[in-house]
């Protein structure tokens, strides 16, 4: 059910390992208080607020919008597919005029919702643009691929066997294009290295993720870039048991302190700078749009790198400045992987 309540449990330690700078797309004015107060934003989290991870994440933006903008916010945690649209449904009659869903699993019931009540401003979460999306819709294109073509590149300057896995948790559109942006990195790189693909069947199952690492590191696959929420734990635990230096990276949140021998770096992701922003447009009488995370809004990679060599750490700046600047133009293939 909803929880209307400020959350006490998350340190001022925690809230600054998190949360990362995000650079917004376009400056806009700061809203006045009178404008700011007439707004009241309700989140919608699928998990738990306490993960470290991505819900995590959404809970920090939706914080920030009330703490630095002056706008009410309530929230609600493990909403499952099912109920969304009644808990959507329950805010909007109790005042709440824009809403937010954390999730790329919100997305019909999002734009259904967002349909029936046209005086209220719904933010949802994708993986590309939304051709029917009403004009009361924000879409939030998450974009993961790029940074994913980042870190393909760190995985083919760094294999020493010529061996590289991808450990995600579903087989997702946006999984399949993670795996081929590193791909595309990949022979960018000039790199004989292969490449392989594993689903572990879920992104929260560290039992399940740790038995599909052990295999990949069995076949040989000395660097492996998992895409995975709690399941990450399984994935650490696995190398952190082999003699061999097995290097890894890591989404979402900082997770090096984890496994700090086999960790290269984290892709990073920042909900609180877009949110903000959009919040601002709201105000501003903007009722929806599209707006893009990468890495010059709301995506960084974890510098300086860690278990690597110095050159490779500069070879990475150079990579995510380029594509920051537009110069790599990472291909989206969201087909499945054979």
């Amino acid at each position: 059910m909803m929880h209307k309540r400020m959350f006490g449990l998350v340190s001022s330690f925690f809230i600054l390992a998190f949360i990362i700078p995000a650079c917004a797309p376009a400056p806009t004015p700061p809203p006045t208080a009178a404008a700011a107060k007439s707004y009241k934003l309700a989140a919608v989290f699928p998990g738990t607020v306490t993960d470290a991870d991505y819900n995590t994440l959404g809970y920090l933006a939706a914080q920030a919008v009330q703490g630095e903008m002056g706008v009410k916010m309530a929230f609600s945690e493990n909403v499952a597919v099912p109920d969304v649209e009644r808990v959507m449904r329950e805010y909007v009659d109790q005042g709440y005029n824009v809403v937010w869903t954390h999730g790329s699993q919100f997305i019909s019931q999002s734009k259904n919702v967002a349909k029936q009540f046209k005086d209220v401003v719904f933010i949802a979460e994708t993986d590309g643009p939304e051709a029917d999306a009403p004009e009361n819709l924000w879409i939030i294109d998450r974009n993961f691929h790029v940074g994913y073509y980042a870190l393909g590149y760190l995985a083919a300057k760094t294999t020493k066997t010529g061996k590289i896995g991808y450990l995600g948790g579903l087989t997702l559109p946006f999984s399949y294009a993670e795996y081929h942006a590193v791909e595309q990195a990949i022979k960018d790189a000039k790199s004989g290295a292969t490449l392989k693909g594993v689903w572990a069947g879920d992104f929260n199952d560290p039992t399940k993720a740790r038995q599909v690492a052990d295999a990949m590191i069995a076949e040989g696959n000395d660097v492996i870039l998992g895409s995975l929420n709690l399941g990450m734990f399984g994935l650490f635990e696995a190398v952190k048991a082999k003699p061999d230096k097995i290097l890894v990276t890591a989404k979402y949140t900082d997770k090096s302190s984890y496994a700090p021998n086999h960790v290269m770096t984290s892709l990073l992701y920042d909900f609180a700078g877009p949110m903000k922003d959009i919040m601002k447009q709201v105000q501003g009488g903007k009722r929806g749009g599209y707006y893009l995370l990468g890495f010059a809004t709301g995506v960084n990679l974890q510098f300086p790198l860690k278990n690597v060599p110095a050159d490779v750490n500069t070879q990475l700046q150079s990579i995510v400045n380029d594509l920051k600047a537009d110069k790599i133009k990472v291909n989206k293939d969201a087909s499945p992987v054979k």
